[in-house]
């Protein structure tokens, strides 16, 4: 019997060692990138709406365009009413940073405290109309905008929208500032609100949706403001709200975003796939939350006077009295968005088609 030397046997099983780590390589390198990711099996989506609304469809509509464009390899599961951070939708935006909640539909209002630069929507008669606020998301602020969020631990993908706050109350039309006066409104969560109540002579009163119902049906609280969507979706004339003014003070977009971590967990193939679903949804979700409410179609305003409820409309010459008692404070909190920014949406909707 011939025996190998001992140094060649070393020598073999060394380079059969090396020749399974380079095949092992090679196959990793050869496997497609979404099966070197780790996936959850689900992912949590916080909206403060439920699918009755047009907020809430548009996180339904992201999550089903998700799942059909990744394959399923991506799934969503909608959380709203704000539960994942009971409720507190202020909360919301850092809980996105923290990873408590993965994906979220929000509101540029509710996220404001955080990135100052939202409250931009929320200047008083900022935005005439729907083209003007397109020309803000659609164009080089929203994209600054978008920048400012990415910078926050968050990925901004795609714009929906809220819609037009509406005031409503239950005592008297509202026509003028005066009308407004010694009345008690809740409002959001934002100083910015509170500022421009105060200015019209009302009194402000920041409270959340749910505590929001009662009061106004005790008569605690005389009056409130949102989209009419809302106001139809929540009963909102069945807790003594009969007086609606058409007042188009400021607009709400919402942001479709993800966690910075999450997003970084997916392939690059996923990625543009859960963007792509976004920006169709968003535009699902504008058209519905515009349904209704354009000069050709006011059906929502129609379903709204068949409630009992007068519907105000007011003219540009009595909205110019309201622009001017609140311009102290569009100056303002100009300076804390920021001058440039303000600017620059300024001169979009000035130029806007």
């Amino acid at each position: 019997m011939i025996r190998l030397p001992s140094f060649t046997l070393k020598g073999d099983i060394l380079r059969r060692s090396f020749l399974a780590l380079a095949v092992g390589a090679a196959l990793a390198l050869s496997l497609p990138a979404v099966a070197q990711q780790k996936y959850q099996p689900e992912y949590r989506l916080s909206t403060v709406l439920g699918n009755a609304f047009p907020w809430g469809k548009g996180g339904e509509r992201w999550a089903e365009l998700v799942k059909e464009k990744t394959q399923g390899r991506i799934n969503i599961k909608m959380y709203p009413g704000t539960s994942l951070v009971a409720g507190d939708q202020t909360r919301e935006f850092t809980a996105i940073r923290q990873g408590v909640i993965d994906l979220a539909v929000g509101s540029s209002i509710n996220w404001s405290p955080q990135i100052k630069e939202l409250n931009l929507f929320s200047l008083p008669f900022l935005l005439p109309d729907y083209k003007a606020m397109d020309a803000l998301t659609q164009g080089e602020v929203g994209a600054d905008i978008f920048k400012v969020i990415e910078k926050n631990g968050v990925v901004p993908l795609a714009w929906g929208e809220n819609g037009y706050r509406e005031i409503s109350n239950s005592k008297r039309d509202i026509r003028t500032p005066a009308d407004m006066k010694g009345m008690k409104f809740r409002v959001v969560g934002s100083p910015l609100f509170n500022d421009t109540f105060t200015a019209l002579g009302a009194n402000p009163t920041q409270m959340s949706w749910a505590d929001a119902q009662p009061a106004l049906a005790s008569g605690a609280v005389d009056g409130q403001e949102n989209p009419i969507s809302v106001f139809l979706g929540a009963k909102i004339a069945t807790v003594g709200q009969k007086h609606l003014t058409q007042w188009g003070y400021v607009a709400d977009p919402l942001i479709f975003v993800v966690n910075r971590k999450v997003w970084e967990s997916w392939s690059k193939e996923d990625q543009e796939a859960v963007r792509a679903a976004a920006i169709q949804a968003g535009k699902e979700e504008t058209a519905i939350a515009r349904k209704g409410l354009t000069a050709s179609d006011n059906s929502l305003y129609k379903e709204v006077e068949a409630q009992g409820v007068k519907v105000t409309r007011l003219t540009p010459a009595e909205i110019d009295e309201f622009r001017k008692l609140t311009r102290p404070v569009y100056d303002k909190w100009s300076k804390t968005i920021g001058s440039g920014l303000v600017k620059k949406a300024e001169t979009a909707i000035a130029a806007r088609k």
